[in-house]
């Protein structure tokens, strides 16, 4: 039986986030210990880096988004795979926090053109009726590259950041770019069509049974809706604790708790387990729940989550961390694409996610910046933390109200 292209696109996509997820996202808070350590730089300094990578996506954005509609995402996502492991070749050989800056902006370069905004944009297009489970799926990877931050902490510890990081720029080249090649933007270039029906049963389908199409909006009449802006003011909170988490939880573990590297680094992989448990249940139910609602419950997990991180006495307190945190991760953030879909249509997707990367960098950047500059003040990470757990909590109140828009009369889009 042939298998529908659009779940081999999602395993590649898999595989692509695992590389990102596992060398950078939920490793970079690896390279800030050590790096704070051995060369001495700042928290503030280096959470600098976590915030070029964010700048760096919300500022190109828009272009990628453009140039995905336009062009579609294969070629990007194969120039994307090149640059993300120059990038880390680079780093292994920097002396300075301005080398440093200028290494992570190339591996930011790349992870944005191969990461998961060109690859969910792309997937959005072969799923209607599976949109949440493919795209839930794919997330897939991002848990599964997570169990792999303990083997780069093993790696740090025993040959050093150095190597790790040159050993990591060969890899993922070497893994990615066969990768990288399965990506296709639309099921006509392989000659199928959307969830893999036959053409005949797409063309037969009695209009009376089918389910009503969905709004076509254009990047201009989608930024006038006010669902736009909750959802990117929603999703950029969320934003908050998770680069958060990702470039400070290491650091505050093994030196505000009394951990080994490698048992912070244990603690991520029992998060990245129950990230993987989250998006497994996305999958199952992500297309038969209210989207926004779902979002809005795991905007309060990973407040609860983040506090218990933050004054914990016991190993059982950061297990709940671990698992409430991974948890709302894994169900939250495929939600997030499926539902500007849903809501605007594919017309102009692309644009509208990277319009929407300027409002959701204000989490990413913001998250880590703040974390770690109250941290070299006060010498401790409690109040930083405690600041961005309370501000993320709120964020559930604007996924409740972000309700679908509705189109005017005239194809101009309603509240």
């Amino acid at each position: 039986m042939k298998i529908f292209y659009g779940w081999r696109i999602a395993a590649a996509g898999a595989g692509l986030q695992a590389l990102h997820a596992g060398l950078l996202l939920q490793a970079f808070g690896a390279y800030v210990a050590v790096l704070s350590q051995e060369l001495g730089w700042s928290k503030t300094a280096l959470s600098g880096g976590a915030a070029l990578q964010s700048i760096e996506g919300a500022l190109l954005g828009p272009a990628l988004g453009w140039m995905i509609d336009r062009f579609g995402p294969r070629k990007m996502v194969q120039t994307g795979i090149v640059a993300f492991g120059l990038g880390f070749i680079a780093l292994s050989q920097i002396h300075t926090l301005a080398g440093f800056y200028g290494a992570v902006l190339v591996i930011a370069l790349g992870a944005s053109l191969c990461g998961y905004f060109p690859l969910s944009v792309a997937l959005v297009h072969w799923f209607a009726k599976r949109r949440a489970r493919s795209l839930a799926l794919m997330s897939l990877g991002l848990a599964a590259g997570g169990l792999a931050v303990p083997l780069v902490g093993w790696a740090m510890q025993n040959h050093g950041w150095r190597i790790t990081a040159f050993a990591s720029g060969v890899v993922a080249i070497a893994i990615g770019w066969p990768l990288a090649r399965v990506i296709r933007g639309d099921p006509a270039e392989v000659g199928e069509t959307i969830d893999g029906l036959p053409p005949v049963q797409v063309a037969d389908v009695p209009s009376s049974d089918a389910p009503p199409p969905p709004p076509e909006f254009t990047a201009l009449e989608a930024v006038r809706t006010r669902a736009f802006w909750l959802l990117g003011l929603g999703h950029g909170l969320a934003l908050l604790v998770v680069t958060a988490v990702n470039v400070h939880a290491i650091s505050h573990m093994k030196e505000g708790l009394g951990y080994s590297l490698a048992e912070a680094s244990f603690a991520i992989t029992v998060m990245t387990v129950a990230q993987a448990a989250g998006m497994l249940l996305g999958a199952a139910v992500g297309d038969r729940v209210e989207k926004r609602r779902a979002a809005a419950a795991c905007m309060l997990m990973h407040a609860l989550g983040l506090l218990l991180l933050t004054y914990a006495t016991n190993a059982a307190m950061i297990g709940g961390f671990a698992i409430l945190h991974g948890v709302a991760w894994g169900l939250r953030g495929p939600f997030m694409q499926a539902i500007r879909a849903d809501y605007f249509g594919l017309q102009a997707i692309g644009m509208i996610m990277g319009l929407s990367a300027f409002i959701i960098a204000i989490g990413q950047v913001g998250g880590p910046m703040v974390a770690g500059a109250l941290a070299d003040l006060t010498g401790n990470y409690r109040s930083g933390f405690t600041v961005l757990a309370l501000v993320a909590a709120t964020g559930s109140l604007l996924f409740l109200a972000a309700t679908k828009p509705r189109r005017g009369v005239a194809g101009r889009p309603g509240a």
